[in-house]
Parts: structure tokens; C-alpha cells; sequence
């Protein structure tokens, strides 16, 4: 029998309509998301507890004083599991799906219950409309609707309009026949007798129909997640697809309280309407014995619409004056409020990628929204323009078959991760297995077993087709099919019991950062070329957002960065991404600046940017902290400077032949006068940055009647008769010991105690934590200023010798070579306190952190990026 083209026909249905009454479903769109917009604000507004008291009290009402105080501890619950947003959201779809169902269910029950006609032509209409899988309903509804609100209320009104119609129409044939027959016998319209006979009469069994409606609206919260349906849908979906226990469980919990509520209302509403039902709940308050009455008492209708008036009027107030959140820091207003909508896929890398992306445009004073998408019906959404970009394609193979399909619609911003790749995993204490060859022999120390993950997914069906019979896997290995979140609750149970374990995984993953892991080595290429992660966005999407667009084409992360990201995201917790994501911007500072530049300000490019300048450095603590202050500062401005580390004799001569192109310690014109002499033909001094260096002794300011060095004399005793010195060797220290003790007399009373700088600063610290009188070697600018309260010594006699300047030395052909960057240095000045700071937030970071510790102080010192590197256009 030849093949029926039944899907094609409607596929080409679909597309008539779609093409032909855009302007219909464009309509329909605007009245619903209208619809649906007006009313979650309205839920959304109120405090969550001063809400949950109203719809305690419209349950009172309706129900009793009971079921009042359980609907309040039930919506007290979804509030504590933080899903009461997701709740109102989810309750918003499912009223305006309700109404407008009803609307259509009730006329068109009742005509059919006047037209037998009607009736047989309806009945296999709702008969397909009940037994189709809704799901097959979303593929239509995203061609006419998009993604969003609008295709999940469609796609639940058909689904649930089949027992309002029914239980209509039942209703209706039910009334009393004879009943209908007097009131036509007394000459009443027969609209009359609809609304005053059979209606009435009718409620009870409408009434359930209402009741089944908004249930079956319910159960299809699931669905409209699939298609971006803002809700408890989207946290359903996202916990099936990530196969997370807790996230659907608590979903799943909420849906439950808001089913339970809904249909205790709606069955309790039919006893207020309906005059039947009002008759029967007359005579079963009267049976009730006295004791119970209270539970069952029911505030009258007047006094129970003037409690939820006055809950909503205090609910709005408080919604009008209180704004006590805070909105993301907005640290350059680039897009002025603008929306962006971000698409992503609930795998690991996208979300890390969706939600950095999220926080750095909120910080660039975007407004985006993110929303969870199923892989089809983001390409979809995006080829309709629903979406604007999506951070997690794989390409060229993965999403190969959606690229080819929605390509001539999308743009393709570029790789930001590549290559991804595929592979067998074991932890790094299993020794003598770097390649899957080396698996298997080793088949008895992992118990026969490779752990898997979803039977369906791509990287299974290469391990069983192509990797295993490979490698001869399959005659000594068996692989366990279940689940991503399974393997990896398994890698965690072996690893913290340091067991032997294989699992299939993939880079980029956490799993790399949490866990010392080995990638198995595949020599024989059986898992096949990688593919690359790439950004798309909408057709037009550049056009309409250059500068956003421009941020997304220079995005890179490396494995380490990412597989860090996606860490700190899952130590954040499930709904907690978003702070995940800022934990991990404060571990890596500047890298909000280097992915989201903002145009002409700090991370504006240089006019020489590109240039590698060689700056080298002593190690003293000015030092230091000004080279990677300027490191920082030329990245930001395109340059890509390099640093390291010499002794003062190396570093005049590496200048002076060109080995170092600049450094900016040079104390002239006393302490390096003889070094300055000899090399100063081949050098150029850019210019002094800083004013009155001095070399001193410094004691606590807890130590009294010490405010010179003449005040040593006769005190030994109180610093135990020595001063606590530095390296023997530097030039302070021998003016210390040949000049400045004899000039006071303190050369036979003092003892100068050799050592180092850290071991003097470690004798100051513990000295001034106990109170004690201590006497120290020091030198400004020092960061010991700025961590402690210390006297200088003044020196009357200048027994130390002028102060020094610090300069800024280069090898002479540097201004050619760098003209923008010798121009910034001439007019650089820093402070005595702006250095002190800057080198205790470089010791505060620690040893091998001092790129974070500048960052902390540049943040702390908003513009001096253009301030010291200023760019003229």
C-alpha cells in the first residue's frame, strides 16, 4: 500500500496559515500575552505572605476556616522553597488559559446541547483534541506564536476545552424535560428558559466541567516550560533535563499546593452560585453538631470582599512604597535599559556561559532576560526572532542538522571554546592508564564497568558503534546506560573512597576542576574531531546590537576559566547561578572588563595598542606594586606588556641595552647615582613620579617622648639596645651603620641587627601586636604606613643625606617605540597615600596574587585607568 503524505499535507498547512494569517496569530498574540502580562503583575506585586493572606481568605470564604489556614501554610511553603515567583507566574498561565477556554467551552457546550447536529460534528473534534499528545500541539503553536507565554496557553486551552464543552452540553440534556416543557407552555422565550431554567439547574455539572478545565490547565505547566513559559513549567523542565531530584521535587511540590488550591476553590465556588448547591449546604450546616460549627463558619460575602480589599490596597501599597530591592550594579549604562532575550540549553557549559553573559550585560546596563529552551525550539525561536542569542551551539557536527535548516535566518558571532571533545575519564591516583589501550587491560580493576549516561545520547552510541569494539572494550567491559547526574554521583562516591572508576565524559565539564581527573588519550581518533562552542543570535541581531554583538564575537574562555565558572556555579547551588557567577568575577579580576569593554572608556584601545613593552622590576614593594599596576593598565589598553623581576646592577645594564625597555624605580639622585652615572649615555629618565622618598627609622606611635633620633640617646634600654635592621648589604644599612649612629651618639649605646626586610616587618608585627617598643629600619614610601600607626624619626642632623625622587627609567630608544606609552608615564604621579595603599592591597593578596590585589585597589579607585592612560581620538 503506497505511503500517505499525511504530514506533509499539514505540514503544508501549517505554513499556508502561518504565511497567509500572520496578522490573525499576531492578534491573537498581543490579547494573550496582554492578558497574561496584566494579571501576573497583579500577582506577582503583593508581598508574597500578605497575598497568600488573601487567597487564605477568598478560601475561608469559599471553604471554611480550616482549609483558610492550610492554603496559607501551603502558599507559606512555596514561598520559603523560593518558587513564588515561578507559582504566580504559573498561576497567571493558568487562569488566562481558563477564562479564555471557558469562554469558548460554555457557548459552544450549550450549542450543542440545542443542535444534535452540532453535537455529532463536535464529538470526534474533542474526541482528537483530548486523546492527541499535547506536545505534538507546541510544533504548530511555535510556528504561529513563537516561543514564550503564548504557544503554552494555546497549546493548553485545546488541550482542556474538551471537558468544558462535554460537561456543558451534559448539563444541559440533564434539566428535567418537563420543566423545560412548562416554561415553553407558559410562553417563555427560550433564551429565558436557558437563563432562568436550564443554567441554573445546569451549574453543578458546568461547574465541574470549570473544575477539570482549569486542572488539565494545570497539568500542562510542564509543556508551556518547554517553549519558554516563564513558571513552575521552566523549573520542572529544567530538572527533568538535568535529572536534578531536589529542583523537581520542589517544583513538583508547588504544583501540587496550586492544584489542591485551585480545585478546593473551584469545587466550593459551585456552592455559592449555584442555588442547588446552595439549598444542600443550607440543610448540612444545620445537621452539624455545635462544636464543629466554628470550624465550618463562613464569613458572609460582603465581609470577606471587604478583607481581600483592604489586604489588596495595603498589598499595593507596599508594592508603590517599598522598592527595597536592589537592581544589579550598573557599572556603565551602555544599553540604556535596553532588553535582550538570551536562549540556553540546561547543559553545564551553556548555563555558565547564559548567566555570565546575564551579569555582564546587566552590569553594561542591559536588561536581559534568560529562559531554558529544549535544543529545536531554541533554533526555532531564534530563526522566528524570538530570541536573540544563544551562547552553546556545537558545531560542526552536533547541531549540525539545526544549523543547516535555520542557517539562511541566524548569524553566526563566533567560537568563543574549541576544541570540545569526548572521552573516557579515570581519576588521576589510578596509575598505568593514560589511553583507552591501557583500559583494556585493566578491565578487573574497574569491576568490568565503564559508567555511561543517557542511553540516547550521542556520545553512547559512539562508545558502543565506534570506541569500545575499537579498542576491544567490548569483549571485557560492559557500559552502565542511566544518567548524566547518575555518573557523576558515582564518580563522586569513588573518588572520595579512592576507588578505581571510568565514566564517559566530555570537555568542557566542572568535573575537571573539582576532581584531579586523567583524560584517556585516543590514539586511534575512534570519538572523532572535536567541535567548537558558538555563539548565534537572530538574523539582524548585529545590525540592531553592534556594540553587544562586537562583545559576544571577542568572547574567549579557556577549559581552565570555564570549567572554574561552571564550578563555582554548581557550588552556588540550583536558582543560584547568577551569584555563582559574581563569586567567580571576584576571583578573576579585570575579566569582566577584557569580555565586555566599555566603548570610549577604561578598556578603550590605545593608538599603539598591540605593542609588547619589556618593564622590568626590582623586588621592593613600590616596585611591585606599580609594574602590575601598569601591567593592568596597557592590557586594558591593548598592549600586551611583559614583566620580570632583576637585581638593581642587571636592570641598568639590561636598559641600557635594550634587554628592558623601562622600569619605574629608579631613586635619583642619591641611592642609584653611581649606576645612573655609568649607563646614563644609553638611557633617557621619563620623569619622576613620585616626590621625598626618605630613608628613616620608624618607632610605634604607642611609644612615647620618640620623636627624633636624638630622642635614642639614653633609651636603649627601652628597645633592649637594638634597632632591628634589614639586608646588610643595602646602601641604607651601611648609612646607618658608618654615619647615622655615630652623627646621634648611638653607635656604642644601639646594636643594628642584621637580617631582611620580611624578617624586620615580622619583628614589627609581632612587636606591635603585644605593645612593645620596637625601633625598625624603614624607607618611604612603605606600605607599613598604611597598616600601622608609626613615627618617623626626624632627622635634624640629615645624617640619611637628601631625599630621593623616584623616576621613571628607559632604555634610550624607548619614546620612539612607545611614544603613547612614554607620553602617559611623563605626566603619571602618584601620592604618598594612593602608594601606600596600593602596595597593602598588594600584600593583603599574598605572594603570587598581585594582579588581584591591584584589581581590588583599581576598584577601589574608579577612573584611574583614564587617568593614568588617558586616549585622545
Amino acid at each position: 500500500m503506497p505511503r500517505l503524505q499525511l504530514g506533509d499535507w499539514i505540514n503544508s498547512g501549517v505554513n499556508w496559515l502561518r504565511d497567509n494569517l500572520s496578522w490573525l496569530f499576531d492578534f491573537i498574540s498581543s490579547v494573550v500575552q496582554g492578558m497574561y502580562d496584566g494579571l501576573n503583575t497583579v500577582l506577582s506585586g503583593p508581598e508574597p505572605l500578605l497575598l497568600a493572606g488573601i487567597l487564605a481568605l477568598l478560601a475561608w470564604w469559599l471553604r471554611g476556616l480550616l482549609p483558610a489556614v492550610l492554603a496559607f501554610l501551603g502558599f507559606a511553603l512555596i514561598d520559603s522553597i523560593e518558587l513564588w515567583g515561578e507559582a504566580m507566574n504559573t498561576l497567571a498561565l493558568v487562569l488566562v488559559a481558563g477564562v479564555i477556554t471557558i469562554v469558548f467551552a460554555v457557548p459552544l457546550g450549550i450549542w450543542a446541547s440545542r443542535n444534535r447536529a452540532v453535537s455529532a460534528v463536535i464529538r470526534p473534534v474533542l474526541d482528537f483534541m483530548q486523546t492527541m499528545p499535547a506536545f505534538v500541539y507546541l510544533i504548530p503553536g511555535i510556528f504561529f506564536f513563537g516561543l514564550g507565554v503564548v504557544p503554552g496557553v494555546v497549546a493548553t486551552v485545546i488541550f482542556s476545552m474538551p471537558p468544558g464543552v462535554r460537561m456543558t452540553e451534559l448539563g444541559i440534556r440533564q434539566v428535567d424535560a418537563e420543566l423545560v416543557e412548562a416554561a415553553d407552555a407558559f410562553g417563555t422565550h427560550p433564551r429565558r428558559t436557558l437563563m432562568r431554567v436550564q443554567l441554573p439547574l445546569a451549574l453543578p455539572t458546568i461547574m465541574a466541567g470549570v473544575n477539570q478545565v482549569i486542572m488539565l490547565a494545570l497539568s500542562m505547566v510542564v509543556i508551556a516550560g518547554m517553549v519558554g513559559a516563564e513558571g513552575l513549567g521552566s523549573t520542572v523542565f529544567q530538572a527533568i533535563s538535568s535529572v536534578d531530584v531536589a529542583m523537581g521535587f520542589e517544583g513538583g511540590i508547588a504544583v501540587v499546593i496550586l492544584a489542591m488550591y485551585l480545585d478546593r476553590m473551584t469545587s466550593a465556588l459551585n456552592q455559592r452560585v449555584s442555588p442547588l448547591a446552595r439549598r444542600a449546604l443550607a440543610k448540612e450546616k444545620a445537621k452539624q453538631l455545635s462544636g464543629l460549627k466554628v470550624l465550618h463558619w463562613r464569613p458572609a460575602t460582603s465581609v470577606a470582599m471587604v478583607g481581600v480589599v483592604v489586604l489588596a490596597l495595603v498589598a499595593g501599597g507596599m508594592s508603590m512604597f517599598g522598592g527595597d530591592d536592589e537592581g544589579p550594579e550598573v557599572s556603565a549604562n551602555v544599553g540604556k535599559g535596553q532588553s535582550v532575550n538570551i536562549g540556553y540549553i540546561n547543559w553545564d557549559e551553556g548555563v555558565a556561559s547564559t548567566f555570565l553573559w546575564k551579569e555582564l550585560l546587566e552590569q553594561r546596563g542591559f536588561k536581559p532576560k534568560v529562559q531554558s529552551y529544549d535544543v529545536g525550539a531554541l533554533y526555532t525561536g531564534m530563526a522566528a526572532g524570538n530570541i536573540d542569542f544563544e551562547t552553546d551551539s556545537w558545531l560542526p557536527t552536533t547541531h549540525a542538522s539545526y544549523w543547516s535548516k535555520y542557517k539562511s535566518k541566524l548569524e553566526n558571532l563566533g567560537s568563543w571554546y574549541g576544541p570540545t571533545s569526548l572521552e573516557v575519564a579515570v581519576p588521576s591516583y589510578v596509575k598505568g592508564v593514560k589511553t583507552l589501550e591501557d583500559l583494556e587491560k585493566k578491565s578487573s580493576t574497574f569491576k568490568k564497568k565503564i559508567i555511561g549516561i543517557e542511553p540516547g545520547a550521542g556520545e553512547m552510541k559512539l562508545m558502543q558503534d565506534k570506541v569500545m569494539p575499537g579498542y576491544g572494550l567490548n569483549k571485557n567491559f560492559s557500559l552502565v546506560k542511566g544518567s548524566t547526574a547518575a555518573m557523576l554521583s558515582q564518580l563522586d562516591r569513588s573518588y572520595s573512597k579512592k576507588e578505581p572508576i571510568a565514566v564517559t565524559l566530555w570537555s568542557p565539564h566542572w568535573a575537571y576542576d573539582k576532581y584531579k581527573l586523567t583524560k584517556l588519550k585516543d590514539p586511534k581518533g575512534a570519538f572523532g574531531k572535536g567541535d567548537r562552542i558558538d555563539s548565534l543570535a537572530r538574523k539582524g541581531f548585529s545590525k540592531e546590537n553592534p556594540q553587544v554583538a562586537k562583545w559576544i564575537k571577542n568572547f574567549k574562555l579557556d577549559e581552565k576559566q570555564l570549567t572554574s565558572l561552571e564550578s563555582a556555579i554548581q557550588d552556588a547551588g540550583k536558582g543560584k547561578e547568577q551569584q555563582g557567577v559574581r563569586a567567580w568575577l571576584k576571583q578573576n579580576p579585570g575579566i569582566a572588563n577584557k569580555l565586555a569593554p566599555v566603548p570610549g572608556g577604561a578598556d578603550q584601545k590605545g593608538k599603539d595598542a598591540g605593542a609588547a613593552p619589556m618593564i622590568g622590576y626590582f623586588p621592593w614593594d613600590e616596585d611591585i606594586a606599580t609594574t602590575y599596576l601598569w601591567k593592568n593598565v596597557l592590557e586594558r589598553r591593548g598592549y600586551k606588556p611583559e614583566i620580570k623581576q632583576y637585581d638593581v646592577g642587571s636592570m641598568f645594564t639590561g636598559m641600557s641595552t635594550g634587554q628592558v625597555d623601562v622600569e619605574f624605580d629608579g631613586w635619583l639622585p642619591v641611592a642609584q647615582k653611581q649606576y645612573w652615572d655609568r649607563y646614563k649615555k644609553n638611557l633617557v629618565d621619563v620623569g619622576s613620579w613620585y616626590d621625598k622618598t626618605s630613608l628613616e627609622i620608624a618607632v610605634p606611635s604607642y611609644v612615647k617622648d620618640v620623636k627624633s633620633l636624638a630622642d635614642l640617646k639614653g633609651k636603649a634600654g627601652t628597645f633592649d639596645g637594638k634597632i632591628v635592621g634589614i639586608e646588610p648589604g643595602t646602601g641604607e644599612m651601611k648609612l646607618l651603620k658608618g654615619k647615622v649612629l655615630k652623627e646621634y651618639g648611638l653607635d656604642k649605646e644601639y646594636k643594628v641587627s642584621d637580617g631582611s626586610s620580611p624578617a624586620m616587618l615580622a619583628e614589627l608585627e609581632r612587636s606591635y601586636a603585644k605593645k612593645e617598643p620596637v625601633a625598625v629600619v624603614l624607607w618611604t614610601p612603605h606600605w607599613a604606613y598604611s597598616k600601622y600607626k608609626l613615627t618617623k624619626l626626624a632627622d635634624p642632623k640629615k645624617a640619611f643625606g637628601a631625599s630621593n625622587q623616584l623616576h621613571t627609567l628607559a632604555n634610550k630608544s624607548f619614546p620612539k617605540e612607545f611614544p603613547e606609552f612614554n607620553g602617559w608615564l611623563k605626566k603619571w604621579h602618584m601620592t604618598e597615600k594612593e602608594l601606600a595603599s596600593l602596595e597593602q592591597a598588594v600584600q593583603d593578596a599574598g605572594k603570587g596574587n598581585e594582579e588581584k590585589g591591584v584589581q581590588k585597589w583599581m576598584d577601589a579607585h574608579p577612573g584611574i585607568v583614564d587617568k593614568m592612560a588617558p586616549v585622545t581620538s
